[in-house]
């Protein structure tokens, strides 16, 4: 028999719901103040906050450590709803009993655990309803498509469509084995590799499974080769059936064991410990930097005509274009569509004040608007020029998967002095090496070093011009 964990009690998702969790932190911390100013005592006015307290650590320290995982499925909703406020009420529980037994003269009265209980279950109950109907309009399901041979194809679809609720839809299905064009499951089945590649690119599918046998090294191979160049992620289902003795944690959005060949480096809960400091480092800075902010536009106002920022097309997390923000550096030009130059030592296109700005890379602090859209990150790969990454991507080894994060203003490559100018296919292969380094050890620690390091060092380099 396999018992429920506290975590089933929370509903925990894969995506850290923080904002969700400090509601429902909020509807317990004025339950209980609720509770104490209309049936409380003082004489216990100081115990009571306590209960508070030790409940929100007891519920907080329960939800670390579950947003790894990708959920298989929807939780159906009385167990969205309803268990999580059982979880909730549990955790008042055990707070009491932890206060109790700390001082047995305390005495909480039975008025005071019920104005305690009853409104954070319905006040985390209707969090939850909130949320639900929330979610349920920013749900997208993930596109696959899926490479194996014979009924196995077949079989994996088919387990997909009955699952209910799923989180993923199959769009392509290339059997190795098949013979003639055919459907499973109204999926459409190919055989030519080419096609079905073309089929991928051109239904912007989010991922492909490979479910080949164990020996099929050829086959995996080639579709990463074919796939080389394209962002998405491919996930190898080895068929292990007849050797698995007992069922396993399964890996995946269907309920099969998968192993990441190339996929996103950072967890869901990575991801969102970086947006949560993007967010407080990019408006703290905003702020505080205000008159410089301030100063450096009137500077490029009034050192020649032109707009203050200038604004230029990249890519970010997942190949989505956005525009980045930099302060004018330059004298306004007309340019040729679809090319970009560089700007070279002694460029005469540079003004006065544009030349230290990009010296001392206060040019660059508009991105910090980029980060508070949600477009940016402090720490990651440096965005390029989109031109240069049609140029770049089928060039250096692994340049594609620099976009599976979201550039970032200041990166690991960056404080190595890998700046300025890419006037050579050498100089971006080492830059593409060093953001594959970074996606490859993240860590928040990593993120501080170099937050750090650009701060005490960063700023001025001479390959900065």
């Amino acid at each position: 028999m396999r018992l429920p964990s506290y975590s089933h009690l929370l509903a925990l998702s894969a995506r850290p719901d923080l904002l969700l969790r400090l509601l429902e932190t909020i509807v317990v911390a004025a339950s209980a103040l609720t509770a104490q100013r209309i049936f409380g005592h003082s004489v216990t006015a100081g115990y009571d906050s306590a209960v508070a307290a030790f409940a929100i650590i007891f519920a907080w320290s329960a939800l670390s450590g579950f947003y790894v995982k990708s959920p298989m499925r929807r939780v159906s909703l009385p167990r969205a709803v309803l268990l999580p406020a059982l979880g909730w009420v549990l955790c008042e529980v055990g707070a009491v009993c932890i206060i109790k037994w700390m001082n047995g003269e305390y005495q909480p009265s039975r008025a005071w655990l019920a104005g305690l209980f009853l409104p954070t279950a319905i006040g985390v109950m209707l969090c939850r309803v909130v949320d639900r109907i929330a979610g349920a309009r920013r749900v997208r399901r993930v596109s696959v498509a899926v490479v194996g041979r014979g009924e196995r194809c077949a079989a994996f679809v088919q387990r997909i469509a009955a699952m209910p609720d799923s989180a993923c839809r199959v769009e392509a299905l290339f059997d190795m084995d098949a013979d003639a064009d055919a459907t499973v499951g109204g999926v459409a089945l190919f055989h030519d590799i080419d096609t079905f590649a073309a089929r991928v690119r051109e239904q912007r599918v989010d991922e492909v499974r490979l479910a080949l046998p164990l020996t099929d090294e050829a086959t995996l191979l080639r579709f990463l080769d074919v796939f080389r160049d394209d962002l998405l992620n491919i996930r190898f289902v080895p068929e292990i059936d007849q050797l698995t003795r007992f069922r396993g944690e399964a890996a995946g959005l269907d309920s099969t064991f998968a192993i990441n060949l190339v996929a996103v480096p950072l967890t869901a809960r990575a991801l969102a410990s970086k947006a949560i400091f993007d967010r407080i480092f990019s408006f703290c800075t905003v702020v505080g930097m205000s008159p410089v902010f301030v100063a450096i536009a009137l500077a490029v106002k009034l050192s020649s005509p032109g707009p203050v920022l200038f604004t230029q097309r990249r890519q970010g997390a997942n190949g989505t274009p956005f525009d980045i923000y930099k302060f004018r550096t330059m004298h306004t030009h007309a340019t040729d569509d679809g090319l970009v130059v560089q700007a070279t030592r002694d460029d005469p296109r540079i003004t006065r004040v544009g030349a230290f700005l990009r010296r001392t890379s206060l040019d660059e602090l508009p991105q910090f608007f980029n980060v508070l859209r949600g477009e940016m990150s402090v720490v990651g790969p440096r965005p390029h020029a989109i031109e240069h990454d049609a140029l770049y991507q089928h060039v250096v080894d692994g340049y594609i998967h620099r976009y599976r994060i979201k550039p970032g203003i200041t990166g690991w490559a960056q404080i190595n002095g890998l700046r300025g100018e890419t006037d050579s296919v050498q100089k971006m292969q080492r830059r593409v090496e060093h953001d594959l380094y970074y996606l490859s050890n993240w860590s928040f620690a990593l993120d501080m070093r170099i937050v750090l390091a650009t701060i005490t060092r960063g700023f001025v380099h001479r390959n900065a011009y």
